[in-house]
């Protein structure tokens, strides 16, 4: 999937609101209204070099309750140093609003807004908003980044994802710095997806979980920031990479086959081989009842931070490495860098707790 080449509104010019040249400028623009039919706006911070050239969104919360890319975002906005060479930034610590202030991930009419891309100007409030969100971000920007996190009870290791069939959405995937890169275009209505069609290549960070600032997270994501702002010349200094990334075409959701208490044996960002224990069902008492074993050789992208589960609910997201990659040469390489993701997997898996499978509990 391609992005079409089009003519962007101006980032100079927000609705009477002016942005010169060189200068930076806190926006606000109304997306919808209260119960109590107060205007809701949404805050932004447009960042404009002197030299023209690209022009970024960098974008939070539109699923409300997903704020360590605010923690991101807002860390970005209070360092004075971060500021382009050429091009402009336009940064959104909170996408969705009217969700954000209930902390939830939908909206006040139950509707998820990342589904409801482009929109539409006489739609649901979901559609609406998308509709004035697309019109005011989206048509004034060449590319775009979109920060999440894992849905409620889960955490996710950090990854990008983006249609890597668009060779602009992969120069920024691969750019952005992380160990792992997930190739799909995303569900229908999404912003990154609708984003992409509308000709601004877009990318999501998925990192962490709902509720949290993570001091890791929040780090991976502003080096991926500048990582891509950098690649797009935007910004002076070095890329900071890691010392491996993998393409990730299959990812699968390992599911309990019964009810239980888990035991985990694997955390976020874990490089495991095929058959090896991911998480031992128990009962209350500690008895083994089952356990799950890896159908493939993979990394551990996100699981669960509940281990209460009943048959059928996800214990494990699983990204199937590509064929030829060892398990063991990717675990090695993470050892020895002894950097960021390797502090990132720990810090995950304070939420978790991993123990080592027993002799009698892997037959199982």
């Amino acid at each position: 999937m391609e992005t079409k080449p089009r003519k962007r509104k101006p980032v100079e010019n927000w609705n009477g609101e002016s942005v010169p040249a060189g200068m930076s400028q806190d926006i606000h623009f109304a997306v919808s209204e209260s119960y109590s039919s107060m205007t809701v706006k949404i805050p932004i911070h447009v960042r404009r070099a002197k030299e023209d050239g690209p022009v970024v969104f960098v974008t939070a919360a539109l699923h409300g309750d997903e704020i360590n890319g605010t923690g991101a975002i807002r860390q970005l906005i209070q360092d004075n140093e971060f500021y382009p060479l050429r091009g402009s930034i336009v940064m959104v610590p909170v996408l969705n609003i009217l969700a954000f202030d209930r902390h939830s991930r939908y909206l006040p009419d139950r509707r998820d807004l990342n589904r409801s891309f482009p929109g539409s100007a006489t739609g649901s409030l979901a559609n609406r908003m998308a509709r004035t969100i697309f019109d005011e971000i989206v048509s004034r920007c060449d590319y775009g980044i979109d920060l999440h996190t894992a849905a409620i009870r889960r955490t996710n290791y950090p990854n990008v994802r983006g249609d890597l069939s668009d060779p602009e959405v992969r120069r920024m995937a691969e750019a952005f710095g992380s160990e792992i890169i997930m190739n799909g275009v995303g569900p229908a209505g999404a912003f990154r997806r609708e984003a992409c069609l509308a000709g601004c290549p877009t990318i999501i960070m998925e990192g962490g979980e709902v509720w949290k600032v993570e001091p890791g997270i929040v780090e991976s994501a502003v080096r991926g920031v500048k990582n891509v702002l950098r690649k797009l010349e935007m910004l002076d200094g070095e890329k900071e990479h890691p010392d491996y990334q993998v393409i990730i075409e299959k990812s699968k959701w390992i599911r309990a086959e019964r009810g239980g208490f888990l035991q985990f044996h694997v955390k976020p960002g874990d490089i495991i081989e095929q058959g090896q224990p991911l998480a031992t069902n128990t009962t209350l008492l500690g008895r083994e009842r089952s356990m799950l074993h890896a159908p493939f050789d993979s990394v551990v992208v996100g699981m669960t931070t509940l281990p209460a589960v009943s048959p059928g609910e996800p214990v494990c997201n699983l990204g199937k490495l590509p064929q030829g990659t060892k398990p063991k040469k990717l675990r090695r390489l993470r050892k020895e860098e002894n950097g960021l993701e390797g502090r990132v997997s720990e810090e995950l898996a304070s939420s978790v707790l991993v123990v080592k499978p027993s002799e009698e509990a892997s037959q199982l």
